[in-house]
């Protein structure tokens, strides 16, 4: 059952995934301290030699323990593919807030098992290999936050745990209660809807945070600090293991229309499971342009609060012009 806590001895290889992660973690914290130079590979999408170090660590570790394991690393790895299993490596994800000295990124490990199931295939053709671009069923994962000394970890049936301890989503059951995130793209920004998104979850929800790592926003679903998360054009390695981390807490995980989310989908959807169909039924009516909230223009906001501004004479009377009085103080 999703959320219970299981005897390591159980697991088969999330604790040698996690010494790899942790191992990688301190690779991390390590160039973290010491401070990198950053390179650009798009016009504002980032590498460090720390992504491409720790990935070559992982890579080697990963063949030492699964030496008949695959790896599909963001930063290039492409290693025995047509493997049984296949591992998606994100040594740094995060690297934005990385170089910026933002304390907010980790390692994520997912473990993909390839291998077609014995109940689809024939006694003519046996159980193989799936196609390219189908997905096969992801069986572990392994996050890793290495400033927090936080770990994320799941196998497929045996739950998700936080530090060895059972992780559950939360229990918020409507979306005007639930705290959100999201992410942008560092890449064609210009040509994302997601601050459409933002902007009307900002005004439904209790609120909605940006922290700039999906792999944490995921792994945060999973424990119960955020409610749900969503974001475009997302890459296997930025979801693999927070999907089943996800899944195993008791969470649910679809694309925005509420079908079975593909590893090389264009959009994710993560939640509690409570709030999905609502969180859905809002992305259908933003698609379709129904009951949406128009974002003011600067120019807008500008001649709006001019004409909201009280004349001289009742300033020296009350609060002063450009203050909120008790009633409109923001709380965050």
């Amino acid at each position: 059952m999703s959320g219970r806590a299981e005897p390591a001895e159980n697991l088969i290889f999330v604790p040698k995934a996690a010494e790899i992660a942790r191992e990688a973690g301190a690779r991390l914290r390590e160039f973290y301290a010491q401070g990198v130079e950053t390179e650009y590979k798009g016009d504002v999408d980032i590498v460090t030699v720390a992504d491409r170090a720790v990935e070559k660590l992982i890579r080697t570790r990963l063949g030492e323990a699964f030496p008949d394991h695959g790896v599909y690393g963001e930063e290039g790895t492409r290693e025995r593919l047509e493997g049984e299993f296949r591992w998606y490596v994100d040594p740094l994800d995060g690297t934005t807030n990385f170089a910026h000295g933002f304390p907010q990124f980790c390692v994520s490990l997912g473990l993909e098992h390839r291998t077609m199931p014995v109940q689809r295939a024939n006694l003519d053709h046996p159980a193989q290999g799936l196609k390219a671009d189908e997905d096969g069923t992801l069986v572990a994962a392994v996050i890793y936050d290495p400033l927090r000394d936080e770990m994320f970890t799941a196998e497929r049936g045996q739950g998700t745990q936080l530090n060895g301890k059972a992780a559950k989503v939360s229990r918020t059951r409507e979306l005007a209660e639930a705290l959100l995130g999201t992410g942008f793209p560092s890449r064609k920004r210009h040509a994302s809807p997601n601050i459409h998104f933002y902007q009307e979850f900002t005004l439904r929800s209790h609120g909605v945070r940006r922290a700039g790592s999906a792999a944490l926003d995921l792994a945060y679903v999973a424990c119960g600090r955020m409610d749900a998360f969503w974001e475009f054009n997302l890459n296997p390695w930025d979801t693999a293991a927070g999907i089943l981390l996800v899944e195993e807490a008791g969470g649910r995980v679809t694309d925005f229309a509420g079908a079975r989310f593909r590893l090389k989908s264009d959009e994710i959807l993560a939640s509690n499971g409570l709030i999905h169909d609502e969180l859905i039924g809002l992305f259908g009516d933003m698609f379709a342009g129904r009951d949406l909230a128009p974002i003011p223009t600067p120019e807008e906001f500008a001649r709006n609060r001019e004409q909201a501004t009280p004349s001289s004479t009742n300033r020296t009377m009350g609060t002063p012009a450009g203050t909120k009085g008790p009633r409109d103080q923001e709380t965050r």
